[in-house]
């Protein structure tokens, strides 16, 4: 209504200029400047009213939006409205519900009570048996460290025992080898004698090789007869090829009693005599050393028959020569602890 209102009153001037030509030029100069200064506001008014017309038409899309917004809300509004009155309607139910149960577990708590104490008392004491249990339980583990440390030294000492044990056998074994050659090569050099009063046996690691008084001496002589030398010779070149075998010689008789005449007194002197006399023949045809060998006298005190036929007194009356293989090895295991 302004804008109209000014264009009229622009129009009633430009017609009073028009009639009134007559105007002094100084007053129409003044007029037309009026004018154009009433255009330039006029254009910027007409600008003016444009930029409002285009505010105003955002405006009113921007309130046409809006008023679907609402219309969205008010639908929102009113959907959340029914959902939170269900929801206060299931809430009221549950508050019931929970009322209910807090009511029934008061009633069972009361009831309860003298259970409680019951268990109560029950589970103290079941504690108080733990902690007992418990205490049994590092008394026997002390005890079982204990007899594990003892099973572990134990161990420890057998498996000691057991490497002494195998390098005893292997020295043993090694030793039997030896009493297996040493008979082997007695055998052969007494080959011709064996059977006629010569005997070779092995047994306990040691090989006797045992003979007759018809052998070796004339009745109750002391010196060697001359087949008896030669076997002893045999003898005493296996004995220079062993030199790890002690020798020991004994003399045996017969029960009968000597005459005790001349150096021989009885069964004693005549069963050492008898051996001093084979250690001689030995070191005097060989090489081994006297340190190896031992003479001894039995008397009639070792009989291998002790029948009193003559028979049995002939196979009393001999000579042995026990050959023992040396156990300086075997001592040295021993004596390893």
């Amino acid at each position: 209504m302004k804008m109209k209102k000014r264009l009229n009153y622009f129009s009633v001037v430009f017609l009073t200029s028009w009639f009134c030509s007559c105007v002094p030029q100084r007053l129409m100069e003044e007029e037309q400047a009026k004018r154009k200064n009433c255009e330039t506001e006029l254009a910027t008014l007409k600008t003016n009213s444009n930029d409002c017309e285009a505010k105003l038409a955002e405006a009113r899309k921007e309130l046409k939006e809006n008023g679907r917004d609402i219309e969205d809300l008010k639908k929102d509004t009113s959907q959340l409205g029914r959902s939170y009155r269900v929801t206060d309607g299931k809430f009221e139910k549950l508050n019931q519900i929970n009322e209910q149960l807090l009511e029934k577990y008061n009633r069972l708590l009361e009831g309860n009570i003298s259970d409680t104490k019951k268990i109560s008392g029950e589970l103290q004491t079941t504690q108080e048996e733990f902690l007992k249990k418990q205490d049994e339980l590092k008394k026997l583990e002390a005890q079982l460290n204990a007899q594990k440390k003892t099973l572990d030294d134990t161990t420890a000492e057998l498996k000691k025992r057991e490497a002494r044990v195998a390098e005893l056998e292997a020295v043993l074994k090694s030793k039997d080898d030896a009493s297996n050659e040493l008979k082997k090569k007695l055998s052969d050099a007494l080959f011709n004698f064996e059977g006629k009063g010569l005997t070779i046996t092995q047994k306990n690691g040691k090989v006797y090789v045992s003979m007759d008084e018809s052998l070796l001496f004339a009745s109750g002589s002391i010196s060697v007869e001359e087949k008896g030398v030669e076997a002893l010779k045999k003898v005493a070149k296996v004995l220079e090829q062993s030199k790890d075998i002690n020798v020991l010689i004994e003399g045996h008789t017969d029960d009968v009693a000597m005459s005790g005449k001349g150096e021989i007194k009885d069964n004693w002197d005549l069963s050492v005599l008898r051996a001093t006399s084979i250690v001689k023949i030995i070191t005097k045809n060989s090489s081994v050393d006297p340190k190896r060998l031992t003479a001894a006298g039995c008397g009639e005190y070792f009989p291998i028959d002790p029948g009193k036929t003559a028979e049995a007194r002939k196979k009393n009356r001999r000579t042995e020569i026990i050959l023992t293989p040396k156990l300086d090895e075997l001592f040295k295991v021993l004596e390893t602890k």
